[in-house]
């Protein structure tokens, strides 16, 4: 069995107890074949980065399933007949939790300072990420230089994050611009590929379409 990701978005005219029926029962033909429900999570309505259809917004649904991957065929073919289904993603969950965010690598700091019980109701000021922006020679390709916690598992549908790799006419910067690894821009790509699909960030600049 693996681990699999599945996003819904759904008509934003349902609400929230039909879709989660419509959920349960399509989700019933996965358990029925020996699969587990790992975790389920509603985003509700969004706002769509450009429309899907005649849509402007739709009811996203996250869900973490462990399931046979003979049992997809079938799940998408009724899925497929779902009216109600604007649109669906299915990907091998690779850690990416359910939520917007990526997973942030813990940075053990032995000089930090050291809590103790007096001081425990003082909470410490989490690392914020920075963005610097520096204009090339002809103004045009910015470079992105992050400082903070390294990404351990960049999350598909971190917009926030993603949205610092992509310039303002939508498309995403190249590795000279980055100055990535290698290895992540090829996550980068991949990603951002996948949040455009759920209409997460646009395609192109918002001026454009």
């Amino acid at each position: 069995m693996k681990d699999y990701e599945i996003v819904y978005i759904f008509n934003p005219n349902v609400d929230e107890d039909n879709v989660s029926q419509k959920v349960e029962s399509l989700q019933s033909l996965l358990l029925a074949d020996g699969g587990e429900s790992l975790a389920i999570d509603h985003w509700g309505l969004k706002q769509f980065a450009y429309p899907i259809g005649d849509w402007e917004n739709g009811y996203y649904v996250v869900s973490h399933m462990r399931v046979q991957s003979s049992a997809l065929p079938e799940f998408e073919r009724v899925l497929g007949l779902e009216e109600d289904v604007l649109r669906y993603l299915i990907v091998v969950n690779q850690g990416e939790p359910t939520t917007q965010e990526s997973v942030l690598a813990e940075v053990f700091n032995p000089a930090g300072p050291l809590v103790t019980d007096d001081d425990s109701s003082e909470t410490e000021e989490e690392p914020t990420e920075v963005v610097k922006d520096s204009v090339g020679p002809r103004g045009s390709a910015r470079r992105r230089q992050l400082d903070g916690p390294p990404v351990s598992i960049l999350n598909y549908k971190d917009v926030d994050r993603l949205s610092q790799f992509i310039t303002e006419q939508g498309k995403i910067l190249p590795k000279r611009t980055t100055k990535v690894s290698a290895s992540f821009q090829r996550q980068l790509s991949k990603a951002i590929k996948r949040a455009r699909f759920l209409a997460l960030v646009p395609y192109v600049g918002s001026h454009e379409y």
